[in-house]
């Protein structure tokens, strides 16, 4: 499999301090990637490094064979729901459209195209009946819902999802994990951070275990039996009930 997604020996430094460490990641077309680390361990400093909004100290990233750059090469992207204006007056079919702005440009107008591009990630996401409603009235898995959507009408074949599993109910949960994963079964890649283990382990191709740099990446079940890994990764001791529950999915 090609990697659509490469991350080569990057690091980053924000405001002095260094955020990531020579971060070596490949994503490759047909793959759902899941990214674990402790709270700032550079999850969200490495997705933003690939959208081109952070330039790297060193290192470079690639997608689809091209340096990352805004609006170089659109990619889908699902920030976390608190980064998003919720009482803008706004519908959720405009919310999906604004995802459709990398290959419109500033001044075009949607055109049929856009609008089957909306119709169809709203369709996904199973919000086609709310479409007209203002975001400002939906439930916290309705508005993520939407967040999704708004990442897959660019159709673009990278999407990058920062924590999308937060403060969700099961069946929304269920719902996007099935969804990731059929949106990587079409020649996407797809990289997700998240705090959910036993999701990650038991839904991801791959997991890359990160803090600061990629301390290891591979099948979740072999990575799930080297207490090491996780130690390094979360500063654990070898006591630590995360490791128990690990082993049980080894």
């Amino acid at each position: 499999m090609s990697a659509l997604l490469s991350v080569q020996n990057v690091s980053v430094r924000l405001g002095g301090r260094l955020a990531l460490r020579d971060a070596v990641l490949d994503v490759a077309r047909g793959e759902l990637v899941g990214l674990i680390g402790p709270n700032g361990a550079g999850k969200t400093t490495l997705l933003r490094t690939a959208l081109g909004l952070l330039a790297p100290s060193s290192g470079r990233v690639e997608v689809d064979g091209r340096k990352a750059a805004p609006g170089r090469v659109p990619i889908g992207y699902v920030p976390q729901r608190h980064e998003f204006a919720w009482d803008f007056p706004i519908s959720v079919e405009n919310v999906a459209m604004t995802g459709r702005t990398g290959r419109l440009g500033p001044l075009r107008r949607p055109g049929v195209a856009d609008w089957k591009a909306v119709d169809d990630a709203l369709e996904r996401v199973r919000m086609s009946d709310l479409r007209t409603r203002p975001v400002g009235e939906l439930s916290g898995g309705q508005r993520q819902r939407v967040l999704v959507a708004r990442a897959l009408a660019l159709q673009s074949p990278v999407l990058l999802l920062d924590e999308p599993f937060t403060g969700l109910d099961m069946p929304t949960q269920e719902l996007l994990s099935d969804l990731f994963l059929s949106l990587a079964r079409e020649d996407r890649a797809v990289l997700m951070t998240t705090h959910d283990l036993a999701a990650a382990i038991y839904s991801c191709d791959r997991l890359a275990l990160l803090n600061q740099t990629i301390v290891a990446a591979g099948a979740p079940r072999q990575l799930a039996g080297d207490a090491s890994l996780w130690t390094r990764t979360f500063g654990i001791s070898e006591r630590s009930p995360l490791l128990r529950i690990l082993a049980t999915a080894a």
